[in-house]
Formats: structure tokens, sequence, C-alpha cells
């Protein structure tokens, strides 16, 4: 008569080299790492928004302890910048976004915003006033409105109208300050 041979918790291990479950949270790891690598395929897969949809709402923590949603300033056209100190394109820009905010600096229809992405608070204040940065900022805590944009790196910047609809959307630096007036000025005249 045939015998049914089955294996033991000891030729288990003894087989494998380790107990069955060590084995068992290895292959927990290893499905819970595909599942966040998956998560963050599709989440990189999203486009940054685009223009003709409504921006999405969020809260803005300025450096200075204030803080606005976007909601609050509907009326204006927000120009809205993702940097970080770090980041050797957003210095090549840097000058011109700050340029160009001296233009409307003095208008109350007209607001910039620079958003701090990935950066801690003293590098973030260094790069700040190396490069004068007098409009407000502050850090995107949790790259939270990194997220809502879909942004795909830095520097991104987008151009609110009024209405609060995305008008244009810059991926990558500025080259003057002529092209981001050329964002601005004709929603000013609308």
């Amino acid at each position: 008569m045939d015998e049914i041979q089955t294996d033991t918790p000891s030729q288990t291990e003894a087989s494998s080299g380790m107990p069955a479950w060590v084995q068992w949270i290895i292959w927990i790891v290893v499905l819970g790492l595909l599942i966040v690598v998956g998560l963050q395929l599709v989440n990189k897969s999203q486009t940054t928004v685009k223009p003709g949809v409504e921006a999405p709402d969020f809260t803005f923590h300025n450096y200075d302890g204030t803080q606005m949603t976007l909601e609050e300033m509907r009326g204006k056209v927000v120009l809205i910048n993702i940097w970080a100190s770090w980041c050797t394109p957003c210095e090549d820009e840097a000058p011109d976004l700050q340029a160009a905010w001296e233009q409307y600096a003095d208008r109350d229809d007209v607001l910039f915003l620079g958003i701090a992405y990935a950066d801690t608070d003293e590098p973030a204040m260094r790069y700040l006033e190396r490069f004068g940065i007098t409009y407000p900022n502050g850090p995107d805590i949790g790259t939270r409105i990194y997220d809502d944009f879909h942004a795909t790196g830095v520097p991104e910047t987008y151009v609110i109208d009024r209405a609060g609809m995305i008008t244009n959307v810059k991926v990558g630096p500025f080259g003057s300050v002529r092209e981001i007036t050329s964002m601005i000025d004709p929603l000013l005249a609308e």
C-alpha cells in the first residue's frame, strides 16, 4: 500500500531554511511593497491639472503665520509657483518671478503665491532671502498642494483667473518676465 507523505513543520523549515511563519511575513511585506509601488505609479501617471478646469481649493500657510484658502482669493488673478530651495531651474526663474511680482504688487487684483515643495523652513527661508522674494510664500505641508495639482516636478506654475479657473500651466522654469506677464495681463483686461 502506498503511503501518503505530508510535510510537517519541521520538514518545511528544513527544505527552505526558515520557519513557515517567517516566509509568510516576507510574502506579506513584498506584497505590501508592490501595492505601494503600484499606487505611486498610478499617481505619477496622472498628469498635471490642465487649463480650463477649476483650480483645486487649498489652504495656504504663509511663512509669516497667516493662512488663506484659494476660495478666499476669488476675484483676483492668482499665480501659484511650486518651487524648492534645492531646485536649480527654480533658482533660474526666481529673479523673473520677483520682477514680475513687483509690476503687480501695488494692485489688489493680482496675487503671487510661492509654494515650497518638500522643503524645510530653514533652506526655504534662505532661498527667499537670497532672491529677495517679497510675495507670499509658504511650505506645502505634507505635499498636499503639489498632489492636488497633480504636479510632476518643480518648478511648476499655475495661473488662475478671477473665477478660479486655471488658464495657464507652466511646467519648468520661466524664461523671462515677459513670459510671466503675458499670462497675467490678458486676464486683467477681462
